[in-house]
């Protein structure tokens, strides 16, 4: 297949995107997940048959179509970090057009599109052989194992300026220091800290910041996004203005609590509420579908006296 090209994908292609992304994953678990009891995230990513997941990750991410004349038939998607690091996140193509190198163009554009990047990531199922084989041959090495999955990287010998590498730089302190625009690539920051200092506009991709702590920060108009924070707490947070958007509680479904919390003014829409408990708070003006919540328990108690 000669005639494929790419374009940037835009929110009027969400929907036939996540069709065939839908397609193609779903066809994938049906080749390498005989036991349906069996969850995958890699051959069946999270959110990968939702609209508002494909929507996100084109307003978002670097999401590029993969088109076969007028016809879209499948799409890559990437996460850029600085220059010199990349992640592929997803790629995928419509079973019908497989096994014709379509896949093999798709991370040759992406390679030529990013020019300065230095390293490109991705993680594949351990079940899809295919796969393994597939990235092997376009340069990619496994980093990491499991019997659930693989990682791999490819590294693109490029000249680097004031690149420091394979460098202990453990206990040193940093002090009155300009570290702008520094870049971090497997880099161990276990028991880091930082204190006082300015790091607007940071970009943190596919780390690891599990039993960290954030206090005393400014997060204003930041984006958390595809982020696992099951069991984590927050306390003494301004929300003015936050948007909580397709957002669910995970597979282990422990409950979310809400305590001394000011949420006057809220908005909660198109969401699943079974039960839910809210006791002890001003109700005031509060409304469910458009009734006030006061004339509810007014009839309520008048019901039940």
């Amino acid at each position: 297949m000669s005639i494929i090209t790419f374009e940037l994908a835009t929110l009027q292609d969400a929907e036939e995107l996540t069709a065939i992304m839908k397609k193609t994953f779903d066809e994938e678990a049906a080749k390498w997940l005989p036991n349906k009891d069996v969850v995958d995230y890699n051959i069946q990513p999270p959110g990968y048959s939702s609209l508002e997941v494909t929507k996100y990750m084109i307003e978002e991410l670097k999401y590029y179509k993969i088109m076969y004349r007028d016809e879209i038939i499948g799409g890559i998607i990437v996460t850029v970090s600085g220059q010199s690091y990349g992640r592929i996140d997803r790629v995928f193509v419509n079973p019908v057009y497989q096994g014709k190198g379509v896949g093999s163009k798709a991370i040759g554009f992406i390679e030529k599109e990013f020019p300065h990047v230095r390293a490109w990531d991705l993680e594949t199922s351990s079940r899809q052989l295919n796969n393994h084989l597939f990235y092997e041959k376009m340069g990619y090495k496994t980093t990491f194992g499991t019997e659930d999955e693989f990682c791999y990287v490819k590294h693109i010998e490029k000249k680097a300026e004031n690149l420091l590498k394979d460098k202990d730089l453990s206990m040193i302190q940093y002090e009155n220091c300009n570290l702008s625009s520094t870049e971090c690539y497997q880099v161990n920051l276990e028991g880091s800290a930082i204190s006082n200092s300015n790091v607007s506009r940071l970009h943190v991709s596919n780390c690891n910041l599990s039993d960290s702590k954030f206090q005393n920060i400014n997060y204003r108009n930041t984006l958390f996004a595809d982020l696992n924070l099951s069991e984590s707490k927050m306390r003494f947070v301004t929300l003015g203005g936050v948007q909580f958007l397709d957002t669910t509680l995970g597979d282990g479904g422990n409950s979310v609590s809400f305590e001394r919390c000011d949420l006057k003014g809220s908005n909660i829409s198109n969401c699943d509420l079974r039960n839910v408990e809210i006791a002890e708070s001003d109700v005031t003006g509060m409304k469910i579908n458009n009734i006030p919540v006061d004339k509810l328990l007014k009839a309520y108690d008048l019901v039940n006296k």
